[in-house]
């Protein structure tokens, strides 16, 4: 897989043939060319192409090296994932003086602090205004501690430093010559070189073909052997491939078990049912109580239908009385605004199954907290006393609680009502238990 698109080729490669244009230019045309996305691609192209001093020109080295400086210079220099060559880059001795002082200039090192100004040179004007006797170049220890060690940058596996370089040098031309000089060139009756033809095409080509992979060894691992059978295991035994049709009894059959219930139930949430949908309803759970997991009420919904059909959310909560989500509906009735249904439900429930402790107790608290908080409707306020305390001596009178577990907690809320005739009444019904 290549690195850059083909169309993203010729864009940096038009770019690093701008040296007339002052660099500063080119890296704002690199920002509304390239998202952010794209640096790492395009700057890992340009550093392999960076790698071998003979591919590029000195200008257009100065470009790549402006281009992949300015893609990280938003963050730390250590993060800069070209951090090191850019520093073995400024240290290396065989490279030109104005290449070094430039990059020096990019990091802002020491008295190298010109790069806004350098920048607003071209490549050309920077290489022919660059001062020759400059020699205050720092070593590469200097920079690694400045800027951060990165060593030879990430390597993918162990065997990344035996791989095959993507660039090899041309067989044509010994190690440290010019392969632009003449000396080179084809003689009458020669060979081609290997390495002639157009240099902008060739460069294109390398850049268009370069792979984030290279020729690396392989890492060859036999194959895990097979674990041993132990006699205590199951062996696979494949079967034969003869199948029989089997015939499906549930095709074509009523699916629509309950749907009679649910569309009343449905109703039973937004309006009161009438008494013969009521006993549509309590027949058909009866005649099938499993008919109650299908009927759509949720512990979400039981509020509402305990406000406008107390006595079917009575019938509901009795058939799921054994299911594991019996905890949710109990939950939902403890949460729910209290109301004369509210306590009807629970009120029936108490005698038709056995209801849990924790549960009744619950219960009760939250009613006394919605008498002690209704101080804004005095005749609201003394109806729900009125209302709590008929339901407790219900509750007290038919032993369905404890009065020793809540006889402060109640105790307190009868003196605090005590102007109410049923409150007065609770404290004396307490009092003759006590």
């Amino acid at each position: 897989m290549t690195i850059m698109k083909m169309e993203e080729t010729a864009v940096v490669w038009t770019m690093l043939q701008s040296d007339l244009r002052p660099i500063q230019d080119v890296l704002s045309d690199f920002n509304s060319k390239f998202p952010r996305s794209r640096y790492l691609p395009v700057c890992s192209s340009l550093s392999m192409l960076l790698q071998d001093p003979m591919i590029l020109r000195s200008t257009d080295r100065l470009i790549a090296f402006a281009i992949m400086h300015q893609c990280y210079s938003s963050v730390k220099p250590s993060l800069n994932p070209f951090i090191s060559e850019m520093i073995n880059a400024a240290c290396n001795e065989q490279a030109e003086k104005y290449e070094r002082a430039f990059l020096l200039h990019l990091f802002q090192w020491n008295s190298f602090n010109n790069a806004k100004e350098i920048l607003k040179l071209s490549a050309v004007d920077y290489i022919k205004t660059f001062d020759p006797k400059t020699d205050d170049f720092p070593e590469l220890g200097e920079l690694q501690r400045e800027y951060g060690n990165k060593a030879d940058g990430p390597s993918s596996h162990m065997f990344a430093d035996y791989a095959i370089k993507k660039l090899l040098h041309d067989p044509d031309v010994p190690r440290g010559c010019d392969p632009n000089s003449p000396e080179f060139d084809v003689q009458p009756g020669g060979n081609t070189k290997i390495g002639s033809g157009d240099r902008n095409e060739a460069v294109c080509g390398i850049l268009g073909s370069l792979t984030m992979g290279g020729l690396a060894p392989r890492w060859i691992r036999p194959c895990p052997p097979r674990f041993p059978v132990h006699q205590s295991e199951l062996l696979w035994i494949d079967p034969d491939n003869k199948h029989e049709l089997v015939w499906d009894d549930k095709m074509c059959a009523d699916t629509s078990r309950g749907a009679t219930v649910r569309d009343l139930l449905v109703k039973g949430l937004k309006v009161t049912l009438s008494p013969t949908e009521q006993e549509d309803i309590t027949t058909a759970l009866a005649n099938d109580p499993k008919l109650v997991y299908h009927c759509g009420i949720t512990p979400r919904k039981l509020p509402q239908l305990v406000e406008r059909n107390p006595q079917i959310a009575v019938e509901i909560i009795t058939k799921l009385i054994n299911s594991p989500e019996i905890v949710d509906y109990f939950t939902a009735l403890v949460s729910m605004e209290m109301s004369l249904h509210s306590m009807e439900v629970v009120n029936r429930l108490t005698t038709a199954v056995e209801l849990p402790k924790e549960f009744i107790r619950m219960f009760i608290t939250n009613c006394i907290s919605s008498c002690e908080n209704a101080k804004q409707d005095k005749y609201m306020q003394n109806r729900l006393v009125r209302l709590v305390c008929v339901f407790l001596q219900s509750l007290i009178r038919n032993n369905i609680i404890d009065v020793k577990d809540l006889f402060i907690e109640v105790q307190a809320f009868c003196i605090d009502f005590s102007r109410v005739r049923e409150a007065a009444g609770l404290f004396r019904l307490l009092k003759t238990l006590e």
